[in-house]
């Protein structure tokens, strides 16, 4: 089989990417073209994705009649998640650059970045890697490279995925996987969106709030009394709401510091078993990241978005894209909407009862979206697996 390849011969200058040497990405996995392999005419394929659950009847573009999707088997196929921030650790991609593919992405990366990525994964310093700039990034390239890994050593896995879901800027890389966006432009993406987040997060002192609750907890109610307690203290429009849904009874809640302080104060009073401060600078997926939103909108309004070959979960809705305006829309949205993780969990492995699960592999640093998915779907998780951003010792003795 051809090597996967997230990277292609230049074919025109990326509009969002002067001066790097970007490409497009039109092909889904090899299984999915019948002619085969990355390279070729940019010419249209014949899209062949099986669903994750029985049938599928999907809108193309606006206008487009749609298309029936072929039944395939629930175990035949595979789903692939992509981590988020706060995944990234020092060490990264250690011995991933014996595959042809890693060592293309972090050197476009570079070129996209303007600084040298690999080596921030590398060696760190952790406090230069954990920033929102760098690590939105970092996360986003070392992913991939986790796919190139997979696709060396499992290429089947590959070529049978029905399904992508990524957590938060997860979503970037698990677009790229599907086709829908160029790896260079997307990176760039990532690149304006980070920049963009860090500044907003710099202007307020605003964080992240981990919850684990009891059934009781009522977290609408909690984050109305936090944000009554910041009116006191003479703050205007104070932000406390809950930005990420992980599974029950856990949920990331995002605003004020000072709302933040209040919530872990009174922490027996609202019925949170643990609420932990989050090592973030911002108050992410809240309207206190409004100001990211028009650099982003403009980036993605100069770069090529095509409908995915696969399905891919937005966490705005927990729905599938269904086409280049629709993910240009949500894409944006998502920097001030909640991550709707646990929603998009039960859409990805909705199915009858009796039916089996598909194979699941978290690609990328970390296993924080499989610990999730056990508390999701228990049935679903002993299907997991992940595949790490770390050379495995038999394969790097070779």
């Amino acid at each position: 089989m051809a090597p996967l390849t997230l990277l292609r011969q230049p074919a025109r200058e990326p509009r969002a990417v002067r001066g790097a040497a970007g490409s497009r990405r039109r092909r889904a996995p090899e299984a999915r073209d019948p002619r085969g392999g990355w390279g070729g005419s940019d010419g249209p394929s014949e899209r062949q994705p099986g669903p994750v659950q029985e049938l599928s009847v999907e809108a193309e573009e606006p206008g487009e009649a749609p298309v029936r999707r072929e039944w395939r088997c629930p175990r035949e196929g595979t789903v692939l998640l992509f981590p988020g921030q706060g995944s990234q650790f020092v060490g990264m991609c250690r011995g991933l650059q014996r595959y042809p593919g890693v060592r293309d992405m972090y050197r476009l990366a570079e070129k996209v970045l303007g600084y040298d990525l690999l080596s921030l994964c590398l060696e760190g310093p952790r406090d230069a890697l954990d920033r929102t700039q760098h690590c939105q990034p970092a996360v986003f390239v070392a992913s991939l490279a986790a796919v190139e890994k997979l696709n060396h050593q499992q290429p089947e896995v590959v070529e049978r995925c029905v399904a992508a879901a990524g957590y938060s800027v997860g979503e970037f890389a698990a677009l790229v996987f599907a086709g829908a966006l160029d790896f260079a432009e997307a990176l760039y993406a990532v690149k304006v969106r980070a920049e963009a987040m860090q500044k907003a997060s710099e202007a307020v002192p605003s964080g992240m709030l981990s919850v684990i609750g009891r059934r009781e907890a009522n977290y609408k109610f909690a984050c109305l009394e936090a944000r009554k307690h910041c009116e006191s203290l003479g703050i205007e429009n104070p932000v406390c709401t809950v930005s990420n849904y992980l599974f029950p009874d856990s949920r990331v809640i995002a605003g004020h510091l000072q709302a933040l302080e209040f919530l872990q104060e009174n922490a027996r009073k609202y019925y949170f078993k643990r609420a932990k401060m989050l090592p973030v600078s911002g108050a992410f997926h809240t309207r206190l990241m409004e100001p990211a939103v028009e650099p982003l909108a403009e980036v993605l309004k100069s770069i090529e978005i095509q409908k995915p070959l696969l399905c891919v979960y937005s966490n705005v809705d927990g729905k599938k894209y269904m086409h280049s305006k629709h993910i240009q829309k949500l894409l944006v949205k998502q920097v001030v909407s909640p991550v709707l993780w646990e929603q998009t969990m039960h859409s990805v492995y909705e199915r009858k009862q009796g039916t089996e699960f598909p194979y699941t592999y978290e690609v990328g640093p970390g296993n924080q979206l499989g610990a999730i998915l056990k508390q999701c779907n228990l049935k679903a998780w002993k299907q997991y697996k992940h595949v790490d951003d770390l050379e495995d010792e038999e394969t790097a003795e070779i």
